[in-house]
C-alpha cells in the first residue's frame, strides 16, 4: 500500500518548484507579472496540492479561472511542466513524484484544452 504525500513533501516541492519558476526566462515574467504577493500564493498552491494529492479539502477556489486571465499557451504549459517534473524528481521519492507528475499532466492538459476553447468562443 502506498504511503501518504505528506505536507512536507508538498509544501518543499511547491516552495523549490516556484523558486525556479519566478526566475525561469520563458514563464517567470508571466508569473511575476501578475503575482504580487508570493507568500500567500504559495500557501494557496500548497493547499491546492494537498488537496488534489490528499483530498483535503484546504483549496477552495477555481484555479482554471484564475489561469484562463493569464497568456498561456501550449509552449508555457510544456516549460511548467519540465521544471514540475524535475523538481519533484528532486525532492520527492519516485513513487511519490510520479503520482504527481501524472496529477499535473493531467491538470495541464485540463487547462490547457478549457484555455483552447475559450480561445475558439472569443
Amino acid at each position: 500500500m502506498q504511503q501518504q504525500i505528506s505536507e512536507q513533501e508538498i509544501s518543499e516541492l511547491v516552495d523549490q518548484f516556484y523558486a525556479k519558476v519566478r526566475k525561469d526566462e520563458e514563464i517567470g515574467p508571466i508569473f511575476n507579472a501578475v503575482i504580487d504577493d508570493w507568500p500567500y500564493h504559495l500557501s494557496l498552491l500548497k493547499n491546492f496540492w494537498s488537496t488534489v494529492l490528499n483530498t483535503t479539502g484546504r483549496y477552495k477556489g477555481d484555479p482554471m479561472m484564475k489561469h484562463l486571465q493569464l497568456s498561456l499557451d501550449p509552449p508555457h504549459f510544456r516549460r511548467w511542466l519540465e521544471l514540475f517534473e524535475e523538481t519533484a524528481r528532486e525532492t520527492m521519492s519516485p513513487e511519490h513524484s510520479e503520482i504527481v507528475v501524472a496529477k499535473a499532466e493531467r491538470i495541464a492538459q485540463n487547462f490547457m484544452a478549457g484555455i483552447a476553447y475559450v480561445k475558439t468562443q472569443a
